[in-house]
């Protein structure tokens, strides 16, 4: 991951509006601590030792980690999505923060369709050169929208049309009984913890994979991409346009 150092450098960064997945500084207090938090960008305090980890240079207690993709707003991609008549399938990720995992998905995420991914900006994966690598490249081509407040997303979406279907392994509904054929989020949550408790409560549909081993779930990865291409599997019965 591309990454620059010192006050001054990050600073001019923050001004001219650079897409910054993540902040490092030494003092909570700092100047550019203020400003990343007035500009919404993920901000982590971190002893010296962390920072001369990164780099053995001047850094002066701040480094900036650069995304390697510029992030959409999903204000702005969701109604072109309507203009354009585009039956929006948009897959929102609820803390996931393993980078294998993401790449996995946003690979099957890109050969499905989907039209855009929405990750929270605050305790997810980072959309660094791992996970480009991992995605095979899919995250060059599928739009990524990072929100400060994924609740707040999921009601966006909510309100201007979107079925909230949640997969999760606490319902009794079937996923492949559930209706894809609207406009639809899906939510999927992160390994262990699963969906948010807010976000599971907005959801219109929770969907359950049915299981019949000894292991209560399967990796998010898998789950998302069965999850997708039963999506996939609907549209084509009904004809209609996957994109």
């Amino acid at each position: 991951m591309d990454y620059i150092y010192g006050i001054h450098s990050v600073l001019e960064a923050i001004d001219a509006g650079r897409t910054i997945d993540k902040i490092y500084v030494k003092n909570a207090r700092s100047e550019v601590a203020q400003r990343a938090r007035a500009a919404g960008i993920p901000l982590q305090v971190v002893p010296d030792e962390r920072l001369n980890r990164i780099t053995r240079k001047n850094h002066q207690g701040v480094i900036a980690m650069m995304s390697a993709i510029e992030y959409v707003r999903l204000d702005s991609l969701l109604p072109s999505l309507f203009d354009e008549g585009v039956l929006p399938f948009i897959l929102v990720l609820d803390g996931i923060t393993d980078v294998r995992n993401f790449g996995a998905i946003a690979r099957t995420a890109e050969c499905c369709g989907v039209n855009a991914i929405v990750i929270p900006a605050h305790g997810s994966v980072s959309v660094g050169a791992d996970a480009i690598k991992t995605s095979a490249g899919a995250l060059n081509h599928i739009p990524v929208c990072r929100e400060d407040s994924l609740s707040k997303a999921v009601k966006y979406l909510q309100e201007s049309g979107c079925q909230i279907v949640a997969s999760t392994e606490k319902s009794s509904q079937n996923y492949t009984t559930a209706d894809y054929t609207t406009p639809l989020a899906l939510v999927m949550g992160a390994e262990g913890t699963g969906i948010s408790t807010d976000i599971l409560r907005m959801a219109d549909t929770r969907a359950a994979i049915p299981m019949f081993g000894n292991i209560g779930s399967l990796n998010v990865g898998v789950a998302a991409g069965v999850m997708m291409y039963e999506v996939v599997r609907q549209r084509l019965a009904d004809n209609l346009e996957i994109i």
